[in-house]
């Protein structure tokens, strides 16, 4: 396999991955990307949470509307610039998305133990920091 065949079946495959265990979660994808952001990046505006997602100020306001009403989210006045707001996760944003991440990755988990010998998920574990590595360099890391 060259190295364009070997790209394109590791973006099918881990897409599709991504896709079905997607199929666990109870909060819709927009909602777990940002809480997931704040948790990893700290507090960000709705702007810098657009611009990572790669969607509207629009969609990710009212994204953000729906959390701060759920209370995932709390806001705060920028401290630069009074016109915006930082966006901060809560203690109960943090237990909700825990909660999802758990859900997945015990769903995730119960099929590695079905479906692979032990052989195959010491291959799989050996495969994951060369993944890190893919993915790192792709962001510019």
């Amino acid at each position: 396999m060259d190295d364009r065949q070997l790209a394109e079946e590791l973006r099918l495959t881990i897409g599709g991955l991504v896709r079905t265990v997607r199929a666990a979660d109870t909060m819709s994808p927009g909602e777990s990307a940002v809480l997931g952001y704040l948790d990893r990046g700290g507090p960000l505006t709705t702007a810098e949470i657009a611009q990572q997602r790669g969607v509207t100020h629009q969609s990710a306001a009212k994204t953000v509307k729906d959390l701060l009403a759920r209370n995932f989210v709390r806001a705060e006045a920028h401290p630069g610039d009074g016109r915006k707001f930082l966006l901060h996760l809560t203690q109960a944003g943090r237990d909700r998305l825990a909660e999802e991440r758990r859900r997945r990755a015990d769903w995730l988990g119960a099929a590695i133990n079905t479906v692979l010998d032990a052989d195959e998920r010491r291959t799989l574990e050996a495969a994951l920091p060369l993944l890190s590595r893919l993915s790192a360099h792709l962001h510019g890391t």
